[in-house]
């Protein structure tokens, strides 16, 4: 479900500043190897903040 090839794989963004986890995303493994970082919405802080990937 959500997963496109053997190269992509599902992952979790949890909230920088509350820890929830609120996002699930696909991420081509071969290209990044780093985790993932973006600024999204968190229903919880109720404003922008950086989500990171989380194991």
């Amino acid at each position: 479900m959500g997963i496109k090839g053997k190269n992509d794989r599902m992952v979790v963004l949890a909230c920088e500043d509350c820890k929830e986890r609120n996002y699930t995303t696909v991420k081509n493994k071969k290209n990044s190897k780093e985790r993932m970082e973006l600024n999204k919405y968190c229903p919880t802080c109720k404003k922008h903040t950086t989500h990171k990937e989380t194991k």
